[in-house]
């Protein structure tokens, strides 16, 4: 069974309380961390993640793209983001493929489930990125002690753009 999640992406930023307080200063740095977060989530579960931001605070033409192993779609214009998970929810369903939809506008968790999706709030699934979180840390630390030591002393900061590579960030 193939697992895809689909996130109504101003919807988990309206509700997540990492996200909330990013959205004042810079709506970008807001979207940037929740693609972030959801290329962690994908790398964790496997899953296919789409993240769907509505078109009405981006001005221009749709626009889809993969950033972090994450598909990201703004919608076209006159379009919602919960417009475009229904179609996504319709198009993408298969015997062997399961949809989840992260959103907490009830009517969308109706629709969604009306078509045969999986729906999870943004709190429920804020709190499943809080224990994957958790998870990671905890692979990380675990690697970091049975790894043995470098034989290169490195200073922090190539260790830092080493790691930058290592994530595929620049």
């Amino acid at each position: 069974m193939r697992n895809i999640l689909l996130v109504d992406g101003y919807n988990m930023i309206g509700a997540w309380s990492e996200l909330r307080p990013l959205r004042e200063p810079h709506f970008e740095d807001a979207r940037n961390r929740l693609i972030e977060r959801m290329a962690e989530y994908k790398a964790h579960t496997g899953w296919r993640v789409i993240v769907v931001f509505d078109a009405h605070l981006v001005p221009g033409t749709e626009q889809l793209y993969v950033r972090h192993a994450v598909e990201v779609i703004y919608t076209r214009k006159n379009e919602t983001a919960d417009e475009r998970i229904e179609k996504l929810s319709t198009e993408l369903k298969g015997r062997k493929i399961q949809i989840h939809v992260a959103t907490s506008d009830m009517t969308e968790q109706n629709v969604v489930f009306g078509h045969g999706a999986l729906r999870k709030s943004a709190r429920e699934f804020e709190i499943e990125m809080q224990i994957i979180q958790s998870k990671i840390s905890t692979k990380v630390k675990e690697t970091q002690e049975d790894m043995p030591a470098s034989r290169i002393k490195l200073s922090k900061d190539v260790e830092l753009q080493f790691e930058k590579w290592r994530r595929g960030l620049k």
